[in-house]
């Protein structure tokens, strides 16, 4: 018998939700800088190593604390999404990224690299301490970062953005629609998670 329509949107709403994860997006930045920056002009190994150490600290490392915090409390992801038990989640992401920026600090990385991760730090942190009034949308501040990091590239290597922005932009709206099927987040909880990705993604790759 085939699926209701309102499944086939539910399914593709939790794919999107899962491929467009904000811990994944630190990793997927630097594969593109890798390819497309001078930063393509490294060892294979090396490109490989970074992309494991990033991938380590933002995807690995979170998730493993965070899948045992929500086992040892015995929750759902559902029922760890709750505003108020966001916090321990938070911590550990804020922790792990710090870590990494002070390792990428210690390699002498380029400074726009180095922004990627204050930028992804910033997020946490902003998110973090708004959560307390509201529970704004990680994936959408995510979607919104990765907006605001190709304005802030564009202007370092002078290249014409528009292309990059409508493909990230079309992108951070279906993150965002997708949230909001799934009824994890409203309107305005989605609108703050853009906003705060946005200018987080544009100044801490410009300022840093």
């Amino acid at each position: 018998m085939p699926r209701h329509p309102i499944s086939w949107l539910v399914l593709t709403s939790q794919v999107v939700s899962l491929l467009f994860s904000p811990f994944y997006l630190p990793v997927i930045a630097f594969a593109a800088l890798f390819m497309f920056s001078y930063l393509n002009m490294l060892p294979l190994v090396t490109k490989l190593v970074l992309l494991l150490i990033v991938y380590f600290f933002t995807v690995a490392l979170p998730h493993l604390f965070i899948f045992l915090y929500r086992k040892f409390n015995g929750w759902t992801r559902h029922q760890l999404g709750r505003r108020e038990r966001r916090y321990v989640p938070y911590a550990v992401s804020i922790v792990s990224y710090a870590a990494l920026f002070q390792l990428l600090l210690s390699l002498h990385m380029p400074r726009f690299t180095l922004g990627i991760i204050a930028g992804a730090l910033a997020i946490q942190i902003i998110c973090a301490l708004l959560n307390s009034r509201i529970k704004v949308s990680t994936h959408a501040a995510a979607s919104g970062g990765v907006v605001g990091a190709i304005m802030a590239f564009a202007m370092i290597f002078a290249f014409d953005p528009t292309g990059w922005l409508c493909l990230t932009v079309l992108l951070s709206g279906m993150v965002c629609t997708a949230r909001f099927i799934l009824r994890q987040h409203t309107l305005r909880e989605l609108g703050w998670g853009v906003a705060v990705g946005l200018v987080c993604g544009l100044g801490s790759i410009l300022f840093i």
